[in-house]
């Protein structure tokens, strides 16, 4: 079941696997987008089954945009000293539609409820910092149709406005499809308006949510 988003909300691009070292115990966490609860159980098991051969695979989920659906498990460890740690953080960044697997090789020493907790949470921080992040935003879709002598104009305003085209063709005129930002998409107009005295034709195609890499 896929949930209703948040507009505002972070989502991951790409996975990543940090880790984190406390006396001796070796803490990989695994961190992978999942859109669905079915999703995020098949991938705990995968660790598992990948590290079959350690000591804890805690876990720890949040499904759907605005957080509608959060799990986490201890997997033997003192209770709350591993899920909870790990799934405030997932909470806290602000990440969303995101599970994480934290496997521990047990070292030798015991660390303690304090020393757990602080372990299970920099694991979760050090494989969010791997992975690529971007933000859900709400925007318009426009398509502007220039000639030959607008299309350089068009281009150093999109650049100056940290944009790119998301498609450009060239036949006997040049059409654009620019993704912006919905506040700023009137500016834009005018601007483009402006700097090519009016030529260029600008339509809005749709509105739509995207999600721009931070």
């Amino acid at each position: 079941m896929k949930h209703e988003f948040d507009p505002s909300c972070r989502v991951l691009l790409e996975g990543g696997v940090g880790e984190y070292e406390e006396k001796k115990s070796r803490f990989i966490a695994t961190v992978r987008p999942c859109e669905t609860e079915e999703e995020a159980s098949a991938f705990i098991e995968e660790i598992k089954k990948k590290y079959w051969d350690a000591r804890h695979n805690c876990s720890a989920y949040v499904i759907g945009t605005r957080g509608e659906l959060t799990r986490c498990s201890d997997d033997g460890e003192p209770s709350g000293t591993a899920g909870r740690p790990m799934l405030e953080v997932l909470l806290g960044s602000g990440v969303r539609n995101v599970a994480v697997v934290v496997t521990r090789y047990f070292g030798g020493v015991l660390l303690g409820t304090g020393g757990l907790v602080r372990a299970y949470t920099q694991a979760v921080q050090a494989g969010l910092e791997a992975c690529t992040v971007g933000n859900m935003r709400f925007g318009h879709e426009l398509q502007v149709v220039t000639d030959y002598n607008g299309i350089g104009k068009i281009l150093y305003l999109l650049e100056n406005g940290g944009l790119k085209p998301a498609a450009v063709e060239y036949t006997e005129k040049v059409t654009l499809t620019i993704v912006v930002p919905a506040e700023n998409a009137e500016g834009l107009r005018k601007s483009i308006t402006d700097a090519t005295g009016g030529r260029a034709e600008l339509q809005k195609l749709r509105e739509l949510y995207y999600v721009e890499k931070e």
